[in-house]
């Protein structure tokens, strides 16, 4: 039996190796690539650059009268900032009304935003547009902001399910002391949903602070293209400086991962069944 158990923990951690490999030599190989120092993608022997420097990331802010990366990034921040205040209050709101309000159309609200939320959301791009148009709202960041939260709280369900893991007693015995709905939601329920809070801030930031279609569909002026469309028109002979870009754009967002994972562990877990 000892034999049998080490070999499966063998051939399990050799296969953990040989898949985190695969995942993690990409990753290695555009990090090696934002540092060469021909910055053409055709000047590498193999896989790698032939020579390394720093100069990429220099360029990257400091070489900005074809490429404006800085202004990129700061339109990126705007929309991830914005669209994750709009889009975490909406969804919360949302989530807390259908899990703790019982009302005639709640049912059918559930069914139909569950089968709306299985379509591909670039099903409705063309729509988005012709209403942007009319509303004059293409070249301008707070589209991109009303689009992201307004889509926002299709996504309640795993707040819901968060909500609905809250003793119903706590809710009795607040009533009893004469609390009002509003003050349950934010004396009560919101210093129990701090995993949940930090689980939709996150990923609805991180949706807006890493998209492509729908910045490249509305922002026609240079000026205000993020950072998705603005890296993907660099020249071929810039391939290094897309991957210093690239990599730039994921650091803040694989630190905020990597430093509320306990937060996120906890907020998808207890949302997903109901107790």
């Amino acid at each position: 039996m000892r034999k049998e158990r080490l070999s499966e923990t063998v051939v399990t951690y050799i296969a953990l190796i040989l898949v985190s490999f695969i995942f993690f030599f990409p990753v290695l190989w555009l990090v090696l690539a934002s540092f060469s120092a021909s910055g053409s993608i055709y000047d590498y022997e193999g896989f790698f650059p032939k020579s390394y420097s720093l100069g990429t990331y220099i360029k990257l802010f400091s070489d900005t009268q074809m490429y404006d990366y800085p202004s990129w990034l700061r339109n990126t921040l705007f929309v991830a900032v914005f669209s994750c205040a709009l889009s975490t209050v909406l969804v919360i709101l949302t989530a807390y009304t259908m899990s703790r309000f019982r009302f005639r159309m709640r049912k059918p609200i559930m069914k139909t935003t569950l089968v709306l939320s299985m379509f591909p959301s670039f099903m409705g791009m063309t729509a988005v547009y012709l209403i942007m148009i009319n509303f004059n709202l293409i070249n301008n960041l707070w589209s991109l902001v009303l689009v992201y939260s307004a889509g926002a709280p299709m996504g309640y369900l795993v707040q819901k399910g968060y909500f609905d893991t809250i003793s119903n007693s706590i809710y009795e015995a607040a009533r009893i002391d004469g609390a009002s709905n509003p003050t349950i939601f934010w004396k009560v329920t919101m210093p129990l949903s701090k995993p949940i809070l930090v689980y939709t801030a996150l990923t609805s930031f991180a949706w807006p602070w890493s998209d492509f279609i729908l910045p490249n569909m509305l922002l026609k002026n240079r000026d205000l293209w993020t950072v998705a469309v603005g890296l993907t028109h660099l020249g071929e002979t810039e391939f290094s400086r897309f991957a210093a870009g690239a990599i730039f754009i994921a650091v803040p967002i694989v630190i905020l991962y990597f430093s509320l994972s306990r937060f996120l562990i906890s907020g998808v877990s207890d949302g997903a069944v109901k107790q």
